[in-house]
């Protein structure tokens, strides 16, 4: 099993929930804001993503482990059920894995019968992997991890926030890497 470990020097604390009020920097300041974070960081959004990716990694790991899998496979079944990249060296490459890494996870999808895999018709060097009626049925069962750690961690945004925060950021992460602009027709 792959497991992601917390950056060293990071604390439960470190993971722990921002509230509305430890977000407004405007917040007239109290006995109780005594931990709040500095103004100046609250202020700057690319350290809000950081410390809500670190939460959201944290909690995801966790819920993910209840199953015995992690957020990999979640992702590895996923780029499968799309089916244009089969082959180890397509998946490890799309999900910038470390080749070595994605057998690990697809030995361990395989050993539950979630994929299979064989040699490829065309290279006998290759291996394409499908994803296998169970692993479609898994598949489902993470999706509603993950609408859960959604719900979870956008509570305080209604349908239309969700979509306008879901078009911003994925403008911001198509502007950094090109794997984030969704190709027309996809699950999105």
């Amino acid at each position: 099993m792959v497991r992601i470990e917390r950056a060293a020097g990071e604390t439960s604390a470190a993971l722990s929930p921002l509230t509305s009020a430890s977000l407004d920097p405007s917040a007239p300041a109290s006995a109780a804001d005594a931990n709040c974070l500095p103004a100046e960081l609250l202020a700057d959004p690319l350290f809000l993503l950081a410390r809500l990716g670190v939460a959201i990694k944290a909690r995801a790991v966790e819920e993910f482990e209840r199953t015995g899998f992690s957020p990999y496979h979640y992702s590895v079944l996923a780029l499968l059920e799309e089916g244009a990249r089969d082959t180890q060296a397509a998946i490890a490459d799309v999900l910038q894995l470390d080749r070595g890494t994605l057998v690990g996870l697809l030995d361990s999808l395989e050993e539950h019968a979630l994929v299979e895999r064989q040699r490829d018709a065309k290279d006998r060097r290759r291996h394409v992997a499908t994803l296998a009626p169970a692993g479609r049925r898994q598949l489902a069962k993470f999706r509603t991890i993950v609408s859960r750690l959604d719900d979870e961690f956008l509570a305080p945004l209604d349908k239309d926030d969700r979509a306008d925060l879901h078009a911003v950021l994925s403008r911001v992460a198509g502007h950094y890497d090109p794997r984030f602009v969704p190709v027309t027709g996809s699950r999105a």
